[in-house]
């Protein structure tokens, strides 16, 4: 082939190649050039791939950092959480009492040594085991005393118990004679917290107290039946002493001799004083003292405890006043026995550390009108030894009096104050005392009392021809209440301290004059001797005496009008005023012709009669309401309260009798158709039978003694005794039982015989026990002649003679 050929093949090879070669070239700067955008893009890429994988290395890091301090702080935790379960445990181990968890399926989580030792080592009572399972070892072990339950009654109790939302506390008692108290506390959960107290200890000292207030009760019991018994063995012989001594007061007898009965006499009360202190305070230490309440008169109460001190304060020389407010109500419920026991204490005291000078008795208080209590105020002041500072704090103690000296001067068990105190607290209210020693005390209580129901009695108002009084008493004290008292019911006063100030101050306005009796230089009956022969002979002259011996004659009677016996009562005084006011001469005022009655008009009313103004009122006019309106079952108790608190009362009544009006006597059967009455007396003492045979020789009655309960039962069979009085201590048969025969006969005639107890107990209860076996009234001995007499004549038959001479 031509060069030439081969020259042009091979340009045309090499331009082919060339042009392959540019092809190439051009395909390679465009991948070149693609290459490099895509490597730039990867780059930026890589960039942000680096960047973004430096920040999760940063978060990495950050958080393995947090992460470690977790797991420190996750590890101190748990440290302390170790630490305060092992101090927990340690503490419930240390425990004494069992202490145990339960889960809310009744398994048992963890438990103290103290718990698991109930178990007596049981191994297993262990962590897992079932409460059911433990109810089960304990019973079939002998672990737990059941007592009188079975077994399967005792697992079925506690199972009970336990499944209840709230278990209630349980004791359990232990084979070892042990005690434990079971308190189980349910959580939300169910899981249960259980306590097993050890109270073994606490068992044995309840029962350790247990038995020695049984032996004190058997004890105090013991020292109940012994001070009855005492006081009936005392009383027995007192009945005896005190009994003839009041009848050898009856006979003729010198001077000396009746000093010798008198001492005989008051010395056996005082000693009945002192059994009636010591057996109230036992009954109040005992807490066996019980208040009665009733319907009584305060002002009347009152009364009757100043009338019974006042001839001992008279013969000490000391004046005693009542200062009763006038608009004060007299009517409460309260037990009058007890109130008349505290005033008697308190005012007896007053009069026996007083000297000289008065004692005053001011009764205050606020009523409530609207059916709840009054608050009764009263103060006893007194002008006596007083009571040293440091004796104040003490005073109202047991056993306890101003000093010791004094004690051995003027006597006593120092028991009387600590009574009171005691029964006023018992009445709802409180003591109190001021003093001064060497000028006086003042000693009060405040108790609360609601008023009885009906009409009260009300301050009145004076008569209008009563416009002005006179006042005259010696005594400042006295003066001042009688004037204020005048002043509060409306009258011009005019107060004086002596019969010649009144000569000197009176004139024609005087309306009334009211004196007092015993005043020095110039008494009162003096005074109205002076008057009448002066130039005032138409004064009403009121007359206010403590003697209840004084009786006027004909000659003084003409001069005074009226008499009132101090402590005045207000239905006395407005009583005598209103008459009083009917007697001033209608010229002194014009205005008062309006109370004056017409001529011919009947005005007896209010006018004095002869009678009343022939003697001063006594105590048994006073004694004899009081017994009318009360009931008749509860007039004799009142005769217990401490001597010479009621039982002497009477003896005032004999020196100055009181003169009434009698009513015409009906006619009478001949004397000869009436039998005599009947007494049965039933008494083993002989002492006693002669003193009640003296007491009644003046009666005109027909006696039988009987010496036992048993001669009592025949002696009614054939006597056929109109009244009965029964011994309660007696031999063979008691009064008790004996009285019960006696009923027994009744119940087929359909007759009542009046009983009567005669007891020397007075311990609590007795009066109740004496009336619940069937006797209808009681008296507690020593036994007063006037009293005797006074429950015979309330059971005289209408078919029999006279009984009193």
């Amino acid at each position: 082939m031509p060069i030439a050929n081969k020259l042009a093949e091979e340009r045309r090879a090499r331009l082919a190649a060339e042009r392959l070669l540019e092809l190439k070239q051009a395909e390679l700067s465009a991948a070149n050039r693609k290459l490099g955008r895509h490597a730039l893009a990867l780059t930026k890429q890589i960039g942000a791939t680096q960047a973004e994988v430096a920040t999760f290395r940063d978060e990495v890091a950050s958080v393995r950092g947090e992460n470690e301090k977790v797991k420190s702080d996750l590890h101190v935790a748990n440290e302390k959480i170790e630490v305060a379960e092992r101090r927990l445990w340690h503490s419930i181990q240390t425990i004494q009492d069992g202490f145990a968890f339960f889960g809310a399926d009744s398994t048992l989580i963890g438990a103290n040594t103290a718990y698991l030792n109930t178990f007596d080592g049981l191994e297993e009572v262990t962590p897992g085991v079932s409460y059911m399972r433990i109810l089960q070892i304990l019973t079939d072990e002998g672990l737990v005393n059941t007592g009188r339950m079975s077994t399967n009654e005792w697992r079925e109790m506690m199972a009970t118990r336990w499944t209840s939302p709230t278990p209630e506390p349980v004791v359990i008692r232990l084979w070892n004679n042990s005690y434990l108290k079971l308190i189980d506390q349910r959580g939300h959960g169910g899981d249960v917290v259980s306590l097993a107290l050890d109270i073994t200890s606490t068992v044995q000292y309840e029962e350790e107290l247990r038995t020695s207030r049984e032996r004190a009760e058997a004890a105090n019991r013991a020292k109940s039946a012994f001070l009855a018994n005492m006081s009936h063995e005392i009383r027995t012989p007192m009945n005896g002493v005190v009994g003839m001594a009041e009848l050898l007061n009856d006979t003729s007898l010198t001077n000396e001799q009746r000093l010798y009965a008198d001492t005989i006499k008051n010395s056996g009360e005082a000693l009945l004083v002192i059994i009636n202190d010591v057996l109230d305070y036992s009954k109040i230490e005992a807490d066996k003292l019980v208040l009665h309440s009733e319907d009584f008169d305060l002002e009347r109460c009152i009364h009757e405890v100043v009338m019974l001190l006042q001839p001992t304060a008279r013969d000490k020389g000391i004046a005693m006043v009542v200062d009763y407010d006038l608009f004060l109500p007299t009517r409460y419920l309260g037990d009058p026995g007890r109130i008349r026991q505290v005033l008697t204490n308190l005012v007896g005291n007053a009069v026996k550390f007083t000297k000289e000078g008065h004692v005053v008795l001011r009764i205050t208080g606020v009523p409530n009108t609207d059916g709840g209590n009054s608050a009764i105020h009263v103060a006893i002041e007194d002008t006596g030894i007083g009571i040293p500072e440091e004796k104040i704090q003490h005073i109202f103690g047991e056993f306890n009096q101003v000093e010791d000296e004094r004690n051995r001067q003027f006597e006593g068990t120092g028991l009387g104050l600590a009574i009171s105190k005691r029964l006023i607290e018992m009445m709802g209210g409180s003591v109190w005392v001021e003093s001064e020693e060497g000028q006086g005390s003042c000693f009060g209580f405040q108790i609360p009392l609601p008023m009885a129901e009906g009409p009260q009695p009300n301050a009145e108002i004076l008569p209008a021809a009563l416009q002005h009084v006179m006042v005259v008493d010696d005594l400042p004290v006295n003066r001042d209440i009688l004037q204020r008292q005048m002043q509060v019911l409306g009258a011009k006063v005019t107060a004086v301290g002596s019969g010649a100030e009144v000569l000197q101050q009176m004139d024609n306005t005087v309306d009334l004059l009211i004196s007092d009796h015993n005043m020095p230089d110039m008494d009162g009956v003096e005074l109205a001797s002076a008057l009448r022969k002066g130039d005032w002979p138409d004064v009403p002259f009121l007359l206010i005496s403590s003697n209840s011996n004084f009786a006027m004659d004909d000659s003084t009677r003409d001069m005074i009008q009226g008499i009132l016996q101090k402590p005045v009562l207000r239905a006395d005084l407005f009583a005598k005023l209103s008459a009083m006011g009917a007697m001033v001469p209608a010229k002194r005022h014009e205005s008062a012709t309006e109370d004056t009655p017409p001529s011919g008009e009947d005005n007896s009313i209010t006018q004095t009669s002869p009678a009343e103004i022939a003697v001063l009122p006594s105590f048994r006019s006073h004694r004899r309401d009081s017994i009318t309106a009360t009931d008749p079952a509860k007039v004799e108790p009142d005769l217990e309260v401490k001597a010479p608190v009621v039982e002497p009362e009477v003896e005032t009544t004999d020196s100055a009798p009181v003169v009434e009006a009698q009513p015409e006597p009906e006619p009478q059967p001949e004397a000869n158709t009436l039998r005599r009455m009947r007494i049965l007396a039933a008494e083993d003492n002989k002492t006693n039978q002669l003193v009640f045979r003296k007491m009644i020789k003046d009666l005109n009655i027909e006696i039988r003694f009987a010496n036992n309960g048993l001669e009592a039962v025949e002696a009614y069979s054939d006597f056929d005794p109109d009244l009965i009085f029964m011994d309660i201590s007696m031999p063979k048969m008691d009064g008790k039982q004996a009285t019960g025969e006696i009923r027994k006969l009744e119940a087929s005639s359909g007759r009542h015989v009046p009983i009567v107890a005669l007891t020397a107990h007075a311990m609590d209860g007795d009066s109740e026990g004496i009336l619940a076996a069937g006797l209808d009234f009681y008296l507690t001995k020593p036994l007063r002649k006037a009293v005797i007499h006074e429950r015979i004549a309330l059971h005289v038959p209408e078919e029999t003679q006279q009984v009193q001479p």
